[in-house]
C-alpha cells in the first residue's frame, strides 16, 4: 500500500448526503453538518457519475 491520501468517507454517508440533495434540490452548500462536508458527497457523486457507478 502506499499510502496516498485518507480514506474515504463511510459510503452511507455520502449517499444519504446525495439523496438528501436530490430530493431537496437545495445547493450543495446548504447540505447539514450531519452528512460531513458537502464538497465529499459533490465530489464522491461526480467521481461516481464520470465512470458510470451512479
Amino acid at each position: 500500500m502506499s499510502g496516498r491520501g485518507r480514506r474515504w468517507r463511510d459510503h452511507r454517508q455520502v449517499l444519504n448526503a446525495i439523496l438528501w440533495k436530490l430530493r431537496t434540490g437545495a445547493p450543495w452548500r446548504d447540505l447539514p453538518e450531519r452528512y460531513g462536508p458537502w464538497k465529499t458527497a459533490h465530489e464522491r457523486l461526480r467521481l461516481w457519475t464520470a465512470d458510470d457507478t451512479w
